[in-house]
Parts: structure tokens; C-alpha cells; sequence
């Protein structure tokens, strides 16, 4: 009678924690969008259950359930499960179900987030106040999503935008980057993050006067620097992204 919501890591299982690692063996039911329980190796006696990406609440349920009748049951998001992933969809379901429910045994465990990993790569550029925003309006209006940028970016935030653009939302990131420029430098740097640590990872810098929407997908993870981002410029590679950690009075 236990649920563990477990952050897989952006995608290279050498990223997982041991922590995780261990109660995905442990587990006697997988739950999860398709893409995720598929980086989960097969294990004999272990039951799968994959489904859609917009089934968070159904899926959330039926793990609550499978664990309230006995089984030891884990649900995977990527990266890690409190951000904007399963987490919060579990305790949305618990919140709204049955009240023995409350009685499980529920651990959350972390993974290593888009941001973080993609951070690590570039250099350092959280390393004064960031913070994260998806602009996805499955969930929110879009006009929540333009006032929390337009703050964000007043209030001089590194942003790391989530779920930046899809086939349903082709519009949204240039939207977005359109709105930035109202308050932020054309010079400020901006790098597109895809697929971090997996064989198709591509990162990408621009200067938000010249970042292009086309640049993204939804394995991509935008960070927007602030006024006070520096790049640092080094042979035959890719400049480092850094956020400094004084910011002048």
C-alpha cells in the first residue's frame, strides 16, 4: 500500500538518483506518460499502465487506487515530479478521493529538473534569483502566462520556460519573446535547450532580438537571461552562460 511520484531526470539514466532507481525495482506497477514509462528498463512481474500526456488527473487516480488495493505502485514524470509534472496532479486526486486514501503511504521523490540540467551545460546562468514559468495555457489563461512574464522580466528573473511551443500552441513562444523585448535588451542572451543529455541534445544561444520560435519543441527547455546575464566567450566552443551572484545596488 505505497505510491511513489518519481522524477526520472531529464533523460540520461546515469541522472537518476539511487533513491529512485531503487523504487522503480521495488515497484509492482508502472504508471506514466507513454515516453517515460518506456525509459523505465522492464522488470519480470511488473505491471505497466502508459498513458496520454493530458490524462495527469485519470492517471493520478488509477495509481491511488491500484495502491490503496495492495500494490506497490510508482509514477514517472521526466525531469523532477514537483515541477509541473505529477506530483501535484497525485495530491490534486488525493485531496479530491476517498478519505482512506490519506492513509497511504505516499513518498515523492526528486529528479534532476530541465532547468537544472540545461543550467549545467550552459555554465551558471541561475546563479542569482530565477524563476520558472510554463507556457502552457492547458491548465491557466493565457493572459495569466503574459502578466507573470511581464513582471518576471521587470523584476530582472532569469526565466526558464517550460513546455515553450507544441502543434495545439505554434504562436505562444514568439508571443512570449515579443513581450520580453518590451522590457529586456534585444542584447539579452537567450539559449534554447533540447533534449538535454539524451543523443539529440542541441543547445542553441541567441540574443532575444534574434531568437527564433522555430528553434523549439516541447523537449525544449528556453532560458531568458536578465540584464545582468554574461556570457563568456571561449575558443572553437560555445560561450558560457552565467547569471552573476551580485546584482549592483
Amino acid at each position: 500500500m505505497s505510491l511513489d511520484v518519481i522524477g526520472l531526470g531529464p533523460g540520461d539514466a546515469a541522472l537518476r538518483t539511487p533513491e529512485a532507481e531503487a523504487a522503480l525495482a521495488a515497484a509492482t506497477d508502472i504508471l506514466g506518460y507513454g515516453p517515460y514509462v518506456a525509459r523505465v528498463p522492464p522488470r519480470p512481474g511488473q505491471r505497466r499502465h502508459a498513458t496520454d500526456n493530458r490524462q495527469e488527473l485519470e492517471r493520478a487516480r488509477h495509481a491511488l487506487e491500484l495502491a490503496a488495493e495492495g500494490a506497490r505502485v510508482a509514477v514517472v514524470s521526466s525531469g523532477d515530479a514537483g515541477v509541473f509534472a505529477m506530483a501535484s496532479a497525485v495530491f490534486e486526486a488525493l485531496e479530491a478521493g476517498p478519505e482512506a486514501w490519506r492513509a497511504l503511504e505516499i513518498r515523492v521523490l526528486p529528479g534532476i529538473s530541465a532547468m537544472f540540467a540545461a543550467a549545467a551545460r550552459l555554465g551558471a546562468p541561475l546563479g542569482h534569483d530565477f524563476c520558472a514559468i510554463s507556457l502552457s495555457d492547458n491548465l491557466k489563461p493565457w493572459a495569466l502566462v503574459e502578466r507573470r512574464l511581464r513582471l518576471a522580466a521587470e523584476a530582472g528573473f532569469v526565466l526558464a520556460l517550460y513546455n515553450p511551443i507544441s502543434r495545439a500552441r505554434p504562436w505562444q513562444l514568439g508571443r512570449a519573446f515579443a513581450l520580453l523585448a518590451e522590457t529586456l535588451p534585444g542584447t539579452t542572451p537567450l539559449a534554447f535547450a533540447t533534449a538535454i543529455s539524451r543523443p539529440e541534445e542541441r543547445i542553441e544561444i541567441r540574443a532575444l532580438a534574434e531568437a527564433d520560435p522555430a528553434l523549439a519543441d516541447m523537449r525544449t527547455l528556453v532560458l531568458v537571461g536578465s540584464a545582468a546575464t554574461r556570457l563568456i566567450p571561449r575558443p572553437g566552443g560555445r560561450p558560457w552562460l552565467y547569471a552573476p551572484r551580485s546584482v549592483p545596488a
